[in-house]
């Protein structure tokens, strides 16, 4: 069974593969995802293995979704892409769990 963090011949970790692909502000293809946070048709939540991120738009849609691979496909009117700090992370859980008391 693979992992995320696969070892090479020398036992070091290895770093999964991460990508996002846009095409046409509208079909957003991204690899490397770990975990779906949170999502609606204006943003969508995801843990990665570069961090979290945040995509933002209009009428988002969860297109295709493959845990075991870690692969989400977006599709919708994409206005905002951006990874989060720790910081930021930080606040963005504390606005969820007062909204989801």
């Amino acid at each position: 069974m693979s992992s995320y963090y696969d070892m090479n011949p020398s036992q070091k970790p290895v770093t999964p593969e991460h990508d996002v692909v846009m095409k046409n502000r509208r079909l957003l293809d991204i690899t490397g995802v770990k975990q779906v946070e949170s999502f609606d048709n204006e943003e969508f939540l995801l843990e990665t293995v570069m961090g979290v991120l945040v995509i933002r738009g209009q009428d988002l849609q969860m297109k295709n979704l493959d845990v075991e691979k870690g692969l989400v496909s977006i599709k919708g009117k994409v206005f905002d892409i951006q990874y989060l700090d720790d910081q930021q992370m930080e606040k963005a859980k504390g606005l969820f769990s007062k909204l989801f008391k």
